[in-house]
């Protein structure tokens, strides 16, 4: 028995050392297999150029991202641009017909046109058109637009206007959503005074509605056009700004005075007129009240007269 008490326990340690030798190299294979995993990384990190390539364009995603967010917000503003240009050009009415084949080939039109003409030549001296160009057009066409004579004055101005067409756009939904409802509550309506209510409301909502939507449209048109005032000056013509004269002396001083009792005289005039109207009925009033009052005067005292 203590012999075979022996045995089991040589082949129990001998089975443990074999379990634990096991044990252990299966956790040097997996220790080693985690730094070959990790090789690429560290490759990667001394120069690996192959990763590096891989891994660059991660940083240019993000920010193609954001400018493509800044073009749509910008694509977004509603803008109204306005421009104020002089031109000194040799031949007035050639260069307000081409200025007008300018802006029709760019999708435009000209809205107004005024002509004034000199006694000095024949033809136009000046020529004042009001051109609404499309925004998408509008800048080359304005840069066109200078190049047809010498400038003599620019201005420019740009007005955002996207806060109003988005109020503008808000209001518009919320009427027609309201419009909506009561159609729904006139369907439903049981009583002819629920039906008149109902329609009123309808009709007032339908009004606002439309001067909403007029409102839209206006600002979606001065949106999309651009408006361009362009006044071509000929060379013959001479933009003079004359001072004005003051005369002193004897003979201003005389006209001076004479202007003045000039206005006297028309204000005492008029300010007899306006009461002429209100002196004759007073006037009659008055000698009606005198004479009444002289006749009972002498009625008093004509008894004593004849008693004595």
């Amino acid at each position: 028995m203590p012999l075979r008490n022996l045995m089991i326990i040589i082949v129990s340690c001998a089975g443990t050392g074999l379990f634990v030798a096991a044990c252990s190299s299966s956790s040097s294979s997996e220790a080693t297999s985690a730094p070959a995993a990790g090789a690429p990384a560290v490759n990667s990190g001394a120069g690996n150029f192959g990763t590096d390539q891989r891994a660059a364009p991660a940083a240019p995603a993000h920010g193609s991202s954001k400018e493509v967010a800044d073009l749509v917000k910008l694509s977004n503003q509603a803008i109204i641009y306005t421009a104020d240009l002089s031109l000194r050009v040799k031949d007035v009415s050639a260069a307000a017909s081409q200025a007008s084949n300018e802006v029709t080939a760019a999708g435009g039109y000209v809205a107004n046109e005024q002509q004034f003409a000199t006694n000095r030549r024949s033809g136009a001296g000046e020529i004042t058109l009001q051109l609404k160009i499309p925004v998408a057009s509008y800048h080359p066409t304005l840069t066109g637009l200078g190049k047809l004579g010498a400038q003599i004055s620019f201005n420019e101005q740009a007005h955002d206007v996207t806060q109003q067409v988005a109020d503008v756009s808000s209001r518009v939904a919320s009427a027609q959503a309201a419009i909506k409802q009561l159609r729904t509550l006139l369907s439903r309506a049981g009583s002819i005074d629920s039906l008149l209510s109902v329609q009123d409301e309808i009709n007032s909502e339908e009004s606002a509605l439309e001067s909403l939507l007029a409102q839209q449209a206006a600002l979606a048109h001065e949106t999309s056009y651009a408006t361009v005032t362009v006044t071509f000056v000929g060379h013959h013509v001479k933009i003079v700004h004359k001072p004005k004269k003051t005369h002193r002396g004897l003979v201003a001083g005389l006209g001076t005075g004479w202007r003045g009792l000039k206005v006297v005289v028309v204000w005492l005039l008029t300010a007899i007129g306006t009461l002429l109207p209100f002196a004759v009925p007073v006037a009659a009033i008055g000698g009606v009240i005198y004479f009444g009052r002289r006749r009972l005067v002498r009625r008093r005292s004509t008894p004593p007269a004849a008693a004595s």
